[in-house]
């Protein structure tokens, strides 16, 4: 059976699997194991097992379970709450204020996760509430939540940025500091759509009344005060990545235990607590590496057959024009995030993409925020829309329906931002140039 047969008989049984609702860890592992044994037998089991054994074997793989830790801890010990307390009260006042303030916490838990998940529902929960209380135009305050909780793959640590790290193998250290003006262009972005559209119609996003927001100095400096400790502990991780004074993992490592101090001294501290952060990490972690065992595993037989070398032909056959290549690189992310998530997009993608965008000059460094950026969009396109069902978990009253109507004005604003890093490289590489020198 030729390699083309074999490639669309690859996507109709993904396509079918995937429908039928087979989680894409198992979709794509049962047909590597399929490919396997019906084109080398059972040897070809022992691809498989090598190149899972391989992965795994990756000491830079530590760290996502020890910012999987870090990020728990902050969850539980109470921060996402006081940080929106103590910044509420300092921009409530404005029209939309509290929309603002929402993107702000939301860039700051970014900091300390590098997971949407839980930064939605620690959103939703305390964020929502608040906002449709004062009157917010519902639909506002559901995009707000939803699109500034997808920062946290977007703010450094992430996740995302780990992994495409290890498949590109390009510096994490360059990537996070890569991501890192993007990322607060969006927030930006974000920002300055809340502030004119309340500020167009002020019943959108009225302000909080004198009254919630007056108190003594002395309370709004024990609200910032409260929250010291764990924002210094997320700093703290970055500067010692950037500064070169510890690997990714030992950074990682530090950022769990300063986590753990850091809920001891507010009191939050708990042999209970951790025995709840050691199974969210578990469960993650678990979720994130079947994932990444299925469809490394897919892409191994696949390569071994011919597959990678027929893609990049394909590819190379679309155009002469490097930029159109791009774009259709670009398409298949984003059409793919209507339907998986991104781990499966990276390991399914990224093999076949990169060796062709390295030989027509671009910069891999680069790619990773662009492809960033569009995970950005898929975190919030319906049918799939992880996003929107976090929040939905959090906010069981709110209809569907409202969460993903409340999502288009923010996808404009990302493939806004998608399309700036696409045509201007350098808002993304002038960093870890500086830092770290370079052309």
């Amino acid at each position: 059976m030729d390699i083309a047969t074999v490639s669309l008989l690859i996507v109709l049984a993904m396509t079918v699997l995937l429908i039928m609702g087979v989680p894409v860890a198992f979709v794509s592992g049962s047909i590597a194991v399929v490919l396997a044994v019906s084109q080398f037998g059972l040897g070809g089991l022992f691809l498989i097992s090598s190149r899972t054994a391989e992965f795994v074997q990756s000491f830079t793989l530590i760290a996502v379970p020890m910012f999987v830790i870090m990020a728990a801890i902050m969850e539980r010990s109470g921060v996402a709450a006081d940080l929106y307390r103590a910044f509420h009260v300092l921009a409530g006042g404005l029209r939309g204020g509290l929309g603002v303030v929402t993107t702000f916490v939301a860039v700051i838990l970014g900091a300390t996760t590098g997971i949407i998940g839980g930064e939605i529902v620690l959103l939703g929960l305390i964020a929502l509430p608040q906002m449709l209380r004062l009157g917010y135009d519902k639909r506002l305050a559901i995009g707000t939540i939803t699109a500034g909780g997808s920062l946290g793959t977007m703010i450094p640590p992430s996740i995302i940025l780990i992994f495409y790290g290890l498949t590109a193998e390009v510096s994490i250290s360059h990537l996070f500091l890569a991501t890192l003006m993007p990322g607060l262009m969006l927030a930006g972005f974000y920002i300055t759509y809340i502030l004119i559209r309340c500020g167009l119609n002020p019943a959108m996003g009225p302000p909080l009344e004198p009254e919630e927001r007056d108190m003594p100095l002395s309370e709004k400096l024990k609200l910032f005060g409260g929250v010291a400790l764990p924002m210094l502990v997320a700093g703290g991780v970055l500067i010692s990545i950037y500064a070169g004074f510890a690997s990714i993992t030992e950074s990682a490592a530090l950022g769990a235990f300063g986590a753990a101090v850091a809920a001891w001294v507010r009191g939050k501290f708990s042999l209970a607590m951790m025995g709840d952060v050691l199974l969210q990490a578990l469960r993650t972690c678990g979720m994130v590496f079947w994932l990444v065992f299925g469809t490394n595993a897919l892409i191994g037989v696949y390569n071994l057959m011919g597959g990678i070398d027929f893609a990049r032909e394909v590819l190379g056959g679309v155009s002469d024009e490097p930029a159109v290549i791009l774009a259709v690189m670009i398409g298949v992310f984003i059409l793919l995030g209507f339907f998986i998530d991104w781990i499966g997009i990276l390991f399914l993608t990224m093999p076949i993409f990169l060796p062709t965008l390295t030989a027509l000059g671009y910069d891999p460094i680069w790619f990773g925020i662009v492809f960033n950026l569009s995970m950005q969009i898929a975190y919030l396109t319906p049918p799939f829309g992880p996003a929107c069902f976090y929040l939905k978990g959090a906010a069981p009253d709110v209809s569907l329906q409202d969460i993903f109507a409340a999502q288009w004005p923010f996808i404009g604003l990302q493939i806004l931002g998608l399309i700036v890093v696409v045509l201007w490289p350098d808002l993304s590489l002038w960093l870890p140039r500086l830092v770290y020198g370079g052309g």
